[in-house]
């Protein structure tokens, strides 16, 4: 077999990562259901899964690397012969070293292949990589490789995540996907969508719909609690009112008292996120617009006739 590292495409300092990925776009592109009718791609991918085999065992690659065994895994030394010592073809030599076959390794380690002697099972099928076909399984076999994942993000109203149900979520090639809201969902929660990742052979991978609460213009979100700003007139912090105040469920209305204290916030019970929280009202006194001759005199007899503190230092 050529050089790993040249049937591959990586440098010698490639990390496991670089190769596992060289690995991949090589056996999507050379496996043989992909060219049933290709026997050059059949033997690359046969020769791809060698080298892979050989650069994903760490052990076997330093050998490489310090010219201990060649790229078919023989040790290099003089007078070495596989059967001088009459055992099969793959038996530990008295020397220490392997044949070929020693270092074959599961098809594929960590895609679900499984070793059998010296071909390999995937998706039912056994893959021979000397031979550079597939036996068994039935339905055309072959190694099967899962699509990489791939993660989107999606923000959502309050409102949206306090009903659930659906949002609509765009996909990286451009589709867009209906998404189902979970209960009570979570800042930062990710919603796994099957099969609606990127590609593979057989099997694509999944999307991980990462969601983020969109900011609110009514609402202030402290956990399960809400905070919201009312405006009310000065007649009305005087002498009292009924005003609407919004919520996640819709507005309600809110009996204000005459002379309301509206430093303190209103406690709506049950009305915060999910109904899990409170919801907390802040009323604000807005004056007229442009002044008022009349409120301003009212304002100076008040101030003369009743004052009143407001502030622990005046």
């Amino acid at each position: 077999m050529r050089d790993p590292y040249t049937v591959l495409g990586v440098p010698r300092s490639a990390s496991e990562k670089d190769i596992k990925s060289a690995y991949r776009k090589l056996a999507k592109k050379y496996h043989p259901d992909q060219n049933p009718d290709d026997p050059t791609a059949h033997g690359k991918f046969a020769e791809a899964t060698n080298a892979y085999d050989l650069l994903n065992d760490a052990a076997k690659r330093a050998q490489y690397d310090r010219g201990e065994i060649d790229a078919d895994g023989n040790p290099k030394f003089a007078g070495f012969n596989p059967g001088g010592f009459g055992g099969p073809r793959g038996a530990r030599t008295a020397q220490g070293g392997f044949s070929a076959e020693d270092i074959l390794k599961e098809f594929m380690s960590g895609f679900g292949g499984q070793q059998r002697g010296g071909t390999r099972t995937a998706g039912g099928a056994q893959w021979d990589p000397f031979a550079g076909t597939a036996t068994g399984g039935g339905g055309g076999g072959g190694a099967r490789i899962k699509g990489d994942d791939i993660v989107v993000n999606a923000t959502v109203s309050l409102e949206d995540a306090h009903k659930g149900g659906s949002i609509p979520v765009r996909m990286p090639s451009g589709k867009v996907l209906s998404v189902k809201l979970p209960e009570k969902l979570e800042e930062g929660q990710q919603i796994r969508l099957k099969g609606q990742g990127s590609p593979g052979v057989g099997e694509p991978g999944d999307a991980l719909v990462t969601v983020r609460f969109e900011k609110s213009k009514q609402f202030r979100r402290d956990g399960a609690d809400l905070r919201t700003d009312v405006s009310i007139t000065l007649y009305e912090a005087v002498l009292g009112a009924k005003v609407r105040v919004p919520t996640l469920d819709g507005s309600v209305e809110l009996n204000l008292p005459p002379g309301i204290d509206t430093a303190k916030a209103l406690r709506l019970k049950g009305k915060g996120l999910y109904g899990d929280g409170d919801l907390y009202v802040n009323l604000k006194v807005v004056l007229p617009p442009g002044g008022d001759p009349d409120l301003e005199a009212l304002a100076r007899f008040m101030r003369d006739q009743k004052p009143y503190k407001v502030r622990d230092n005046q």
